[in-house]
């Protein structure tokens, strides 16, 4: 009797025709913007470019997978993966649009009003407007129920006062989707309202926080007696904890968290001395990684993904940006003390696991929210 072996077809990570054309067509497109910059890693943190925001739009690259009711193009969420991947690695400069593109659409779609979104969609889609995230306070990083700035009603207004921190790209926005404290004698947490401010408004004051790297994405933004009109309000008055944590799967589990170095990666990789077996080895763990984080991305991005994977996603991606980053200096050698793409990666390095909530934050979520583990009792007090 003949032993025949079954042999499993196993999965096929490729592209389809289609989409490997539109990946194509972005990495060609993306590519020359990032011809044009002194550092192409980060750019969807660092990569302002006004002319580059109308170009995706042009593209049909903003609003890729939104309804055509409110200005998007209802394209798959596939389609939107192969952009924005091909457009992250080879370092475009999409910081402008990024935001508004990757969480503002989302959050509006699902919480707004209709009047909202007819109002701030389509100049999203059209690549006219920038937005910054009021969340982060000088007091208030990772804990978003700290929050103090505050929003009191005054008739058809809201009067605004506080301080936002880490506010990337405040000092380019159009608008601001801030957090701010709408009632001080409840539960923290059940408190927050979340509202569309307009960044020309009076009583806005922005200054710029220069970086380890010398960037100024991070910003401050004080606001002193600030008012917004009342159909500014987003959602529920005093629910935006939810509103909020819905917010940061978009932000915490997306490909930039991923691909914000792996251009410096592929540079690096071409220098690396590859006979060195430790360099081998580094080279393998990257690569398994890359892999891993890249599947973990692509399930939430079909709708696979159970509640919570964005904190895993995260903690995952972003600390083998860490890596990476190690890995391009100790590729480049004597190049790396002069100031370089690869000095310049390893610097700003450990930003990756503090924005969108730290690693030790993330690490708590996914133990207690994911993995239902108990919290460690508190030691009494005598």
């Amino acid at each position: 009797m003949a032993n025949h072996k079954s042999h499993s077809p196993g999965l096929d990570f490729r592209f389809p025709a289609e989409l490997e054309e539109l990946s194509k067509r972005a990495t060609e497109v993306g590519r020359a913007a990032a011809a044009t910059i002194e550092f192409p890693d980060d750019s969807w943190l660092i990569g302002n470019s006004r002319e580059f925001s109308r170009k995706m739009a042009d593209l049909g690259w903003l609003g890729m997978t939104w309804p055509t009711e409110w200005g998007g193009h209802e394209r798959s969420a596939l389609e939107r993966f192969a952009v924005m991947e091909a457009l992250l690695t080879s370092g475009a400069p999409i910081a402008t649009s990024w935001f508004a593109d990757r969480q503002i659409g989302p959050t509006l779609l699902q919480f707004g009003t209709d009047e909202q979104r007819h109002r701030w969609l389509p100049e999203i889609v059209g690549g006219a407007s920038a937005w910054c995230v009021g969340m982060s306070e000088p007091d208030a990083g990772s804990d978003v129920s700290s929050i103090r700035t505050a929003a009191v009603k005054d008739g058809a207004f809201w009067v605004i006062n506080g301080t936002k921190l880490w506010t990337s790209g405040a000092m380019d926005a159009d608008w601001c989707y801030l957090i701010a404290r709408t009632d001080f004698a409840g539960v923290p947490h059940k408190s927050l309202s979340e509202f569309v401010l307009d960044m020309r408004s009076v009583g806005i004051d922005v200054r710029t926080v220069k970086d380890a790297t010398g960037n100024e994405h991070f910003c401050e933004i004080t606001f002193t007696d600030v008012r917004i009109p009342d159909n500014a309000l987003v959602g529920e008055l005093n629910g935006s904890f939810g509103q909020v944590m819905r917010q940061m799967e978009h932000e915490r589990g997306g490909m930039d968290r991923l691909l914000s170095n792996h251009g410096l990666y592929l540079d690096a990789l071409n220098r690396a001395d590859r006979s060195d077996p430790i360099l081998r080895q580094e080279i393998a763990v990257i690569e398994s990684g890359y892999r891993v984080g890249r599947n973990m991305v692509l399930r939430d991005t079909v709708g696979q993904a159970p509640r919570g994977w964005s904190a895993i996603t995260k903690t995952i991606c972003t600390e083998l940006e860490v890596r990476i980053a190690n890995f391009a200096v100790s590729a480049a050698g004597p190049e790396a003390l002069a100031w370089n793409r690869f000095s310049r990666g390893v610097c700003y390095a450990p930003a990756y696991t503090l924005m969108g909530g730290t690693t030790q934050i993330l690490r708590n979520i996914i133990a207690e929210r994911t993995l239902g583990l108990p919290r460690e009792p508190r030691p009494r007090s005598h």
